[in-house]
């Protein structure tokens, strides 16, 4: 609380700097000051084209959006004690990019009224200030990027250069990341996620999360440091640095066949995090008796008592435990319990037991690769 003026004038002062934020004065026909209006650092709106496709690129969409919309001071986020005057929006114009199909980013453009451009793109030549690609998944040529003075932006879900790639999210709870965070660079043509820093900020992932959560969590956070990154731009990119190569690594595509449960060779730890990973999206799989099963509702590693303890389970043997309704599965260094499973059609560990391991005490899962 400014407790007189000229305490007030120096707490606005030190808020302006650390927040890059410069005052224009108004003044009353008496010659005095009488409020003021807070603009960026630069003095200038940005005309911004924004590429996008799925829900983690909406959110960055969305604060772009309220950017654009006269949001109030940039110091507080509320209206301003000192001037009760709101600032101008870092965002000038927004026009989006979307590709075809029925993808989040279209709708949101469509629902908020947003000017909307079909991918490929025809002549841009001098609409723009910026770019910003965010999910879009299509590599942009040269002659594109350099239709935008400040170039192009790119919101990126992992701490560069590791995680190259279309799907950093997913590898970084599939190989047990502890940090990751997002990255805002400069995009370069011919290859992804190889410009220049701009913009990093680090996230401590949460133990036992999954990719859709961590994802959603980094869609926020990279959207924030989106727009703090547009309202020092020239700054930014004047202190630019170029990516390592050291530690670089390639967030392949999620396909199908990453979903199959090799037994002998995968620990229950990988297990989990494998299913965290892509178990909503892709089930787990392997084979019964030849065919093709899905393993559903993972429950993570459980505690089975042998009868005979000289006899060591082979990977894959399965057991029914009746108590907790799971099927547990032996893997490399333990068991893992799931509560149902896909063939021909759901059935739940119960059904499973009751069709097809009543009459044994033990099945046999077989891992896809040995067959």
């Amino acid at each position: 609380m400014w407790t007189n003026g000229k305490t007030a004038g120096t707490s606005l002062k030190i808020l302006m700097q650390r927040c890059c934020i410069q005052t224009v004065w108004r003044w009353g026909n008496d010659g005095r000051q009488r409020h003021c209006r807070l603009v960026s650092s630069l003095g200038r709106s940005w005309r911004v084209l924004f590429f996008g496709s799925d829900e983690f690129a909406v959110e960055s969409l969305k604060l772009l959006t309220s950017s654009s919309k006269g949001s109030e001071c940039l110091i507080t986020k509320l209206r301003c004690s000192v001037c009760r005057s709101s600032s101008e929006g870092i965002v000038k114009s927004l026009e989006v990019v979307a590709l075809t199909g029925d993808v989040p980013v279209k709708r949101f453009a469509q629902q908020n009224h947003l000017p909307l451009h079909s991918w490929p793109l025809d002549n841009l030549d001098g609409q723009f200030d910026v770019g910003v690609v965010v999910s879009f998944g299509c590599l942009l040529h040269e002659r594109l990027i350099n239709k935008f003075p400040y170039g192009i932006l790119n919101v990126h879900p992992s701490l560069l250069p590791r995680w190259r790639g279309p799907a950093p999210v997913f590898h970084t709870i599939m190989h047990g990341d502890t940090v990751t965070g997002v990255t805002i660079i400069q995009i370069r043509p011919h290859r992804f996620d190889v410009g220049p820093i701009l913009n990093q900020e680090l996230h401590q992932v949460p133990e036992n999360c999954t990719a859709d959560e961590l994802g959603a969590v980094l869609a926020k956070k990279g959207a924030h440091l989106l727009i703090d990154t547009l309202m020092t731009l020239s700054d930014k990119m004047a202190h630019k640095r170029e990516q390592r190569q050291a530690g670089a690594t390639f967030a392949s595509k999620i396909n199908t066949s990453m979903s199959c449960v090799v037994w002998e060779e995968q620990s229950c730890d990988q297990i989990d995090r494998l299913y965290r990973a892509i178990g909503s999206r892709i089930p787990l799989r392997t084979t019964w008796m030849g065919r093709t099963i899905k393993l559903l509702d993972f429950v993570g590693q459980c505690y089975i008592s042998l009868s005979d303890q000289r006899r060591k389970p082979v990977p894959g043997s399965v057991r029914y435990q009746k108590e907790s309704n799971t099927l547990a599965v032996c893997c490399k260094d333990g068991w893992v319990g799931f509560k149902a499973v896909l063939l021909r059609k759901r059935l739940t560990a119960a059904d499973f037991y009751n069709g097809y391991l009543h009459q044994k005490a033990e099945g046999l899962f077989v891992s896809i690769k040995s067959l």
